[in-house]
């Protein structure tokens, strides 16, 4: 497996076909073969099987569920407080992507994290990723969306749904961080409207090329620097006329080089996430070899919807990173900060900042940490709840920042105590992945189909 070296010497995954939760009992012998069920203790013969459970000594934790979680996220920590940490403020002002401490994300086996070992990746999970993402984020959002948009947007797209040929030519080189990668479907007036998109591709005569028409906007690596496309993208484009989403659009592997792709403008003066590149890309008449065709002709949507699943999770658990740094934050100065002779912490509206901030990330980590537990990475399947975190947390994140710089005053609001630079970036995880009314109408659309919640 192909993963950090601390994961390596520390690791130690459950057997195979082993619960999560130690089967065993106290005495050795198995939790069903201790459990008093059959005793007369409880008066009326019963013993419920759960309370010996939730009496025993071992217990499960959502957040770490397993040794090589616990490693990963202590190696994540560790990395954000040595590398992340020390250039996120910089880096911001001078609206720059580091992409040599990018590059350090691939020796670190975290491009690829979900991505099949055989490919070069690390061959871990949901909850692998929702790990990564929310240390990251509690440092440099904007790094971390970079880190999403490669190892989620392309990386597990084209684990997922390309061939066994195009994941051996792309995918190595983008684990490893030799290549920097992205995914591009928005446009310059197509945003949650698909059906709106205008970029084209139409196989040639010859049959051995799609021409591909159009822009891509928004793009998150687009560019590496103000001039440099990055080197590949999956690129979603019009193939059909029918006016139904799930035969009209197919998605392609497009990279730096081809004749006719170029860079339109690299985006600055972002509101946040500065960075992190973001980019127009442009087709013109570019010349896409058939074998760049991701899955069948006209399937995308369904590799699309496979994605987004764990795009949206991901997108969450950056929102989790954000209020956790900014609470911390704000707790840490409320009991330092002395006001008419007391600590911060003592007066009646602090406490109410810092208690509801508390109570609201531990509720939009556990509704994160439990659909990611749930989500498969191969499949569709929790729309609700993928919307519903991203949803959530997006804003729970946005609303403990704003309040972590309403409780450090004039210093929340420069950038040397992070809050505010932190508050900016919140806000493009209610745009980006699914606009918050594009979740409200997804979800209330799906909830319809149910009686019983």
């Amino acid at each position: 497996m192909i993963i950090p070296q601390l994961l390596i010497a520390t690791a130690h995954p459950p057997a195979e076909n082993a619960s999560p939760i130690d089967s065993s009992g106290p005495d050795g012998r198995s939790a069903r073969a201790a459990a008093p069920h059959d005793r007369d203790d409880a008066g009326d013969g019963s013993y419920p099987l759960l309370l010996f459970f939730l009496s025993s000594s071992t217990s499960f934790d959502l957040f770490t569920p397993t040794e090589e979680h616990g490693a990963l996220r202590e190696m994540l920590a560790n990395f954000v407080k040595t590398k992340v940490d020390p250039q996120a403020l910089e880096h911001d002002r001078e609206e720059k992507f580091n992409v040599d401490l990018f590059r350090e994300l691939g020796d670190l086996g975290l491009l690829g994290i979900t991505a099949q070992e055989k490919y070069g990746g690390s061959e871990m999970d949901a909850l692998a990723a929702v790990i990564a993402h929310e240390e990251l984020s509690s440092s440099d959002p904007a790094f971390c969306l970079s880190f999403l948009a490669h190892s989620m947007l392309f990386v597990n797209n084209v684990a997922r749904n390309a061939s066994d040929e195009q994941c051996k030519k792309y995918l190595p080189g983008a684990c490893s961080g030799e290549k920097i990668c992205g995914m591009g479907m928005s446009e310059p007036s197509v945003g949650t409207d698909v059906l709106g998109m205008r970029t084209t591709a139409k196989k040639s005569d010859c049959g051995k090329y799609y021409i591909l028409n159009g822009t891509k906007m928004w793009i998150t690596n687009g560019a590496i620097n103000d001039t440099e496309l990055g080197d590949a993208f999956l690129i979603y484009a019009r193939t059909g006329n029918s006016g139904k989403a799930k035969d009209d659009f197919s998605s392609f592997i497009v990279e730096k080089g081809y004749e006719g792709f170029s860079l339109g403008q690299r985006i600055k003066d972002k509101c946040g996430m500065r960075a992190s590149n973001t980019a127009e890309l442009v087709f013109e008449n570019v010349k896409v070899p058939v074998e760049n065709l991701v899955g069948r002709e006209g399937g995308a949507v369904l590799c699309m919807m496979r994605n987004l699943e764990i795009e949206r999770v991901t997108l969450a658990a950056m929102s989790l990173g954000i209020a956790r740094r900014s609470l911390e934050v704000m707790s840490n100065y409320a009991k330092e900060r002395v006001a008419f002779g007391s600590p911060l912490n003592n007066f009646g509206q602090i406490q109410k900042n810092i208690a509801e901030s508390y109570a609201e990330y531990m509720a939009g980590r556990a509704y994160v940490y439990n659909t990611a537990r749930q989500l498969k990475l191969d499949s569709v399947g929790n729309r609700v709840d993928t919307d519903g975190v991203k949803l959530y947390c997006g804003d729970m994140a946005k609303r403990i920042a704003d309040r972590a710089i309403q409780t450090l005053g004039g210093y929340g609001y420069v950038g040397e105590y992070n809050v505010e630079r932190l508050w900016r970036d919140s806000k493009l995880l209610e745009i980006g992945g699914g606009t918050n009314e594009s979740h409200h109408k997804n979800m209330v659309r799906d909830l319809a189909s149910r009686d019983k919640f």
